[in-house]
């Protein structure tokens, strides 16, 4: 088969030559992909993920009636493109998956028991990956081959990635190997990444960042040519979605955590710029940033996993100094703007490894303000951030855990309640126990959503208990929280196992009437 014709795009990016000798098409690679491998792409939340390899080899099991004959086990940072992962899933090629996945389609498999899901922690899975935790009933302890998107191969041979850098150094570590996907529909995102390698113990050594400017590593991910097997030509962009504005409920919450900021610096336990940020993904978090946009905080830095388009308006409004995270997801608005103002943009941003990025060291040192939504949190102040009824796999735990045990402010912000299929206030985000515990009680220090704020610092569970009831729970469910409370607290005080008050026979009848009757509202009695 003829090797297809380098552009002068494709040109421009590669300044290695004998990599250019590798440009080859899909097909010429799909020998390197039986059924049974173990597979790693590039990508974080659905940018700088591999496009041109993983779609034809979709394309091939659909056109050939292949579906569950190839079947891979896949290892990405995070979630992947829907076109990709999510189809993948959906023609039945996914076997096993780690550590963190999005998509209605490899939901349904992992709740259905035809994928075999690994969650963990986002800063430790690409250091497992390396200890060959994934591999290690495998003879050769590697990867069989892993796809990587770049913007350019520099002249030794190393890759600048794209939106994201995720688990991809450690995934190149442990490649056996490796196809390059160079995409010419992006600029070249050259100098806008700090790449660190994985040592092992006992020759790891400490992540010397004192600031979120601090560059410690290289512009480029180091690729030995020798494991190159193919280089593609990927033509189009990362396929995100446009952002929903934010609602009523999330702009309520936002207002209630800007005001416990400005109570925190006047009390001098923040200073006036605060500390560096980290918010997580959705509506509320959307909400806070452009809730910081409006207030009076400047100089702001943030410390995070994922950027997304409401940080463009903080870096527009001159209140935001710098960001660094792992990925950029903006919404195809956000890309268009990111990229006409490149030169605005490129010198306050940094994009580091997951590892680095979600580093409890570094958060710890830093003093981040953590922010993030869980499905629902508990009245002494535990959340689930993962699992549906305490089953439901949706997302996996991602950085969460990393962020809110380590941050110097661990905040979980929810609605107080969500819509069951009859009842608008069906499902109570603050329930006695949660059906799975993600976050531990020691872990949180402030519950809030659109109700208000508890600050649960240095409570004990009873206290904690009064001020989550009292300040968070929707007016519906207040009562009904309050009367289990009392109850459970004046039964185990005395027996004399009062600490942390639990009716266990009785702890998941919220839960149990959403099933039943679909609405927790609809409990007969405690």
């Amino acid at each position: 088969m003829a090797s297809p014709i380098a552009s002068a795009a494709l040109k421009s990016r590669i300044k290695r030559p004998s990599m250019l000798k590798k440009l080859c098409s899909p097909e010429d690679l799909l020998h390197y992909f039986p059924n049974g491998s173990y597979i790693g792409w590039s990508g974080f939340t659905g940018v700088g993920y591999p496009k041109k390899m993983p779609v034809f080899l979709a394309d091939h099991v659909e056109t050939n009636n292949l579906q569950g004959r190839l079947r891979y086990s896949l290892f990405v940072g995070a979630s992947s493109g829907a076109e990709t992962e999510n189809r993948w899933a959906g023609l039945d090629m996914i076997e096993r998956r780690s550590p963190h996945q999005v998509g209605k389609a490899i939901s349904k498999g992992i709740n259905e028991g035809r994928i075999t899901f690994f969650d963990k922690h986002l800063s430790m899975f690409p250091v497992d990956l390396v200890y060959g935790f994934y591999t290690k009933d495998r003879p050769s302890n590697k990867l069989d081959v892993v796809v990587v998107e770049a913007t350019e191969i520099k002249e030794d041979g190393s890759i600048v990635p794209g939106a994201s850098v995720g688990a991809t150094p450690e995934l190149v570590q442990l490649a056996d190997k490796i196809i390059i996907e160079v995409n010419t529909s992006i600029p070249n995102f050259s100098g806008l990444h700090d790449i660190t390698m994985t040592d092992l113990p006992p020759n790891r050594k400490p992540y010397l960042i004192m600031g979120v400017e601090d560059r410690i590593g290289t512009t480029s991910i180091p690729i030995d040519p020798e494991k190159v097997v193919g280089v593609l030509e990927s033509d189009y962009p990362d396929q995100t979605s446009e952002n929903t504005p934010a609602d009523e409920a999330s702009q309520r919450i936002a207002g209630h955590l800007i005001e416990f900021l400005e109570h925190e610096v006047r009390f001098g336990r923040l200073p006036p710029n605060l500390l560096p940020l980290q918010s997580g993904i959705g509506n509320i978090a959307n909400a806070v940033i452009g809730g910081l946009e409006k207030s009076n905080f400047k100089n702001l830095k943030v410390w995070t996993e994922v950027i997304q388009d409401t940080f463009l308006d903080l870096f527009d409004s001159g209140r935001l100094d710098f960001a660094t995270a792992t990925s950029v997801r903006f919404s195809p608005t956000g890309f268009d703007r990111f990229y006409r103002n490149w030169e605005t943009y490129k010198d306050k941003l940094l994009l580091r490894s997951q590892q680095v990025s979600n580093s409890p060291e570094i958060i710890r040192r830093l003093g981040v303000i953590g922010m993030n939504t869980p499905v629902e949190v508990d009245i002494y102040a535990h959340a689930n951030s993962t699992c549906v009824m305490g089953s439901r796999m949706l997302n996996g735990l991602g950085g969460s855990a990393d962020f809110l045990r380590s941050s110097k402010y661990s905040i979980m912000h929810t609605p107080s309640t969500r819509p069951s299929k009859t009842d608008p206030h069906g499902v109570s985000c603050i329930v006695p126990m949660c059906t799975h515990v993600d976050q531990t009680e020691h872990d949180l220090d402030v519950i809030v959503t659109e109700n208000g704020l508890a600050d649960v610092r240095g409570l004990s569970p009873r206290e904690r208990a009064r001020v989550i009831i009292d300040k968070c729970a929707h007016d519906v469910y207040k009562p009904i929280l309050k009367a289990y409370f009392e109850k459970a607290e004046s039964e185990c005080l005395r027996k004399g196992m009062g600490h942390e008050p639990h009716m266990l026979f009785n702890t998941f009848d919220m839960h149990k009437a959403l099933q039943e009757e679909g609405s927790m509202a609809k409990i007969k009695s405690w």
